[in-house]
């Protein structure tokens, strides 16, 4: 089989855990789910949670000073995580998060519209999301105003798109994230913001940002386009940050001001949380060498991860949350490699052998043992 062969594990590498977060970026890590493999996951089933695995993975990323993105299209949001799952995992994080700190800092959810598919008309939609922006803010975390297959599919105008936004703005208690998700994550989103031509949907999105931007604290862009990303940022009003989600070329876009909220950091948590706090020195020194150092440690830290990511992220995007949750299972974080809806299928194994690889020359097979011994089981599946 193509692909697969023997092959050496590097010795396991020490992540330091942090004192605190990172000082010079916002850095948020958009958290999967685990299945209970013990319940019905299958295709078109509700999503059945291994809730004490699910909460001990968001112990795991604060433990590394990031902060959570909870519900995200991370968590298989339409693809597999119902909103009763949903509402119940956005609840339960919360609270777990006051442990930590303040939910409203440490947690940010994603509010959409995908629990009533059959909203066909723009106030139908309003009112769909106004109820998931209520269950976050009654939670007490941080809204994620996400995009919306039903607003894609009724809205004909840039002007549908700044109507139910506008509305939605007006009413949130504190400042939110907008997320722009790209058609490579979701192909029912293409032409959001009223355009299928990229120049003409950014233009839109500015002016509904301009118009509200102090209901915005940040936008979460996912189009992997680095130089689009960086021409956006220059473009936003005053205190409105960008939030890569750009997990291609992340390393150079919050070196260069983009802070971060990222699929990617669910599988890189320890590495990322290194690299940030590298960047804080760098950002910190006066000293022309000193300086120097430290950015290039920032970027050795990173570096071996950017060839996993793209991997793990390479088409069909949609598809990622599998290689994340091969990475968690390999681990130790969940006890089986499984998924809701039945994703765990939906790469091959000659895909998963190289995140294997990939994973380990990055430094982040925690326990080399435990994900060899996996790995073997893996493999002993699909008789090789």
């Amino acid at each position: 089989m193509p692909g697969l062969g023997r092959y050496p594990l590097r010795s396991p590498v020490v992540w330091e855990q942090p004192e605190g977060p990172p000082a010079g970026r916002v850095a948020y890590a958009a958290a999967h789910v685990v299945a209970d493999p013990l319940r019905d996951n299958t295709p078109g089933a509700p999503a059945a949670l291994d809730w004490a695995a699910t909460l001990g993975f968001r112990r795991h990323l604060w433990s590394y000073g990031l902060r959570v993105a909870e519900a995200m299209d991370t968590a298989q949001r339409n693809n597999g995580l119902d909103w009763a799952a949903t509402r119940e995992l956005i609840r339960r994080t919360a609270e777990l998060a006051r442990d930590f700190g303040d939910p409203a800092e440490l947690v940010a959810c994603g509010a959409g519209t995908d629990h009533l598919p059959e909203a066909r008309t723009l106030p139908a939609i309003e009112a769909a999301y106004r109820e998931q922006i209520a269950t976050v803010q009654e939670a007490g975390a941080g809204v994620i105003i996400m995009a919306s297959r039903q607003l894609a599919a009724v809205a004909r105008t840039p002007s549908d798109y700044h109507a139910v936004y506008g509305k939605l703005l007006a009413e949130v208690d504190r400042p939110v994230i907008l997320h722009w998700l790209g058609e490579m994550f979701d192909p029912q989103l293409a032409g959001y913001w009223g355009a299928r031509d990229v120049a003409a949907a950014t233009a839109s999105f500015l002016e509904l940002i301009h118009a509200n931007a102090a209901r915005i604290d940040g936008v979460k862009v996912s189009l992997l386009d680095e130089d689009h990303e960086i021409r956006l940022r220059a473009a936003l009003p005053p205190g409105v940050r960008v939030y890569t989600g750009d997990d291609f070329n992340y390393p150079s876009l919050i070196a260069s001001g983009s802070h971060a909220l990222l699929g990617i950091f669910d599988a890189i948590a320890p590495a990322a949380a290194a690299a940030l706090h590298a960047l804080d020195q760098a950002e910190t020194e006066t000293v022309g060498s000193g300086r120097a150092a430290d950015l290039a440690k920032y970027h050795e830290i990173f570096g071996p991860t950017v060839a996993l990511s793209r991997k793990i992220f390479e088409a069909p995007t949609y598809h990622y949350k599998t290689g994340i949750v091969f990475l968690a299972w390999l681990n130790g974080h969940q006890p089986a490699f499984t998924m809701v809806n039945g994703a765990q299928s939906a790469r091959s194994l000659p895909h998963l052998a190289e995140v294997f690889r990939l994973a380990d020359q990055a430094g982040l097979l925690t326990d080399p043992d435990l994900a060899a011994y996996r790995m073997r089981a893996l493999l002993a599946v699909h008789g090789r």
